[in-house]
């Protein structure tokens, strides 16, 4: 069986190491421990963002940080827009459905909060991803992160 559901306290280390895992994949040089502890989580607890999870059969494999830009936010590149901040499944469960299942849990909920619009920033492997999810690439660039800009309206929130 297959569940998303937001972080809590019990399953914090859980996600801090597939956060470090993730970001190890990614071949960042930041403190992932610090990243979680510092931002993230203080984020998530003040209402900037939102973290889900997934889980199959019992077993947590994966996240998604998300949140709809705004001032109040660090980082806001579309005001307005839901951001698809990070998305992530553990290796051994990938290419089964579930980072799409996940990606389309968080677009309803960024849907039902009344966001019209939704990006992620992506390259590589998450580009193909994003544009197999319905997204399009939109001819910008995030200069700061070196990531294209793809975007769906938030009415299509379905999956090819």
């Amino acid at each position: 069986m297959v569940r998303v559901f937001p972080l809590n306290d019990k399953y914090k280390e859980i996600f801090g190491k597939m956060f470090a895992d993730y970001y190890e994949e990614l071949g960042c040089d930041e403190d992932p421990v610090h990243l979680v502890d510092e931002y993230i989580i203080p984020d998530l607890l003040a209402g900037l963002l939102r973290i889900d999870l997934i889980e199959e059969d019992d077993n947590v494999c994966g996240f998604c940080i998300y949140q709809t830009d705004e001032p109040g936010n660090d980082w806001n590149f579309k005001d307005g827009w839901g951001d698809i901040r990070e998305i992530y499944i553990v290796m051994s469960k990938r290419r089964k459905g579930l980072g799409k299942f996940l990606l389309y849990t968080a677009e309803m909920k960024l849907r039902e909060s009344g966001v019209e619009n939704i990006y992620a920033l992506a390259d590589g492997e998450a580009a193909n991803f994003f544009a197999d999810c319905g997204y399009e690439l939109t001819g910008e660039e995030c200069a700061e992160l070196e990531c294209n800009v793809f975007a769906k309206s938030a009415k299509k929130v379905c999956c090819k």
